[in-house]
C-alpha cells in the first residue's frame, strides 16, 4: 500500500506518541508475562504461556499497522482563512435533508476520527461525499447504511 494518508501535526503526534507508548510501556509488560510463564515449566500446556504470546502477536500487529500510518502520513495545515469550499481539515456544518436537523462534521486525517464529537475521517465515504462542494450545494452521499442527502449551509475553520 503507497497510497498516502492525509493528517494534521495533531493526528500525527498522537499515532506517534500511542505506538511509543506500545513499545516502551506496554510490549515490556507483555515480555514479563512472558518471561515469568516460561519460567513455570512444561510450554506445551501452559495456558499463560500461550496467551501472552497471542497478546504480544496481536500487540506487534497494532504497532505495525500505526507505524504504517505513519510511515505513509502526509502533513497537511489547515487553511487560514474560510473559504466557502469543504477541505481538509474544514468543520462542516449541513442540514439533513431527511431528518430537517442540523450536524456538525469536521474533516480529520486518521488517528483524529471521534465520530461522537462529529470528527469524521477525510477517507471516509460520508467526508468524501462532502470534499470540494460548497456552501449551499445540496449533496447525496452513499454511505454503508444506505443515502444520506445534506444541504452545506457553513465551512470554517476552528
Amino acid at each position: 500500500m503507497s497510497d498516502r494518508i492525509p493528517m494534521t501535526r495533531a493526528g500525527y503526534d498522537k499515532l506517534k506518541a500511542e505506538v511509543d507508548e506500545l513499545e516502551t510501556v506496554e510490549m515490556p509488560k507483555i515480555t514479563q508475562r512472558l518471561a515469568a510463564a516460561r519460567a513455570e515449566g512444561d510450554l506445551s500446556e501452559n495456558a499463560e504461556y500461550h496467551g501472552a504470546r497471542e497478546s504480544q502477536g496481536m500487540l506487534q500487529a497494532k504497532i505495525n499497522m500505526i507505524r504504517d500510518k505513519l510511515a505513509r502520513a502526509v502533513i497537511v495545515e489547515r487553511p487560514k482563512e474560510a473559504g466557502d469550499e469543504v477541505v481538509f481539515g474544514a468543520t462542516v456544518v449541513v442540514q439533513d435533508l431527511e431528518f430537517g436537523d442540523n450536524e456538525e462534521f469536521v474533516l480529520v486525517g486518521a488517528g483524529e476520527e471521534d465520530y461522537d464529537a462529529g470528527k469524521i475521517n477525510v477517507a471516509s465515504p460520508l467526508a468524501q461525499g462532502l470534499l470540494g462542494r460548497k456552501v449551499g450545494e445540496k449533496v447525496s452521499i452513499d454511505v454503508p447504511a444506505g443515502t444520506m442527502k445534506f444541504k452545506i449551509l457553513e465551512v470554517r475553520f476552528d
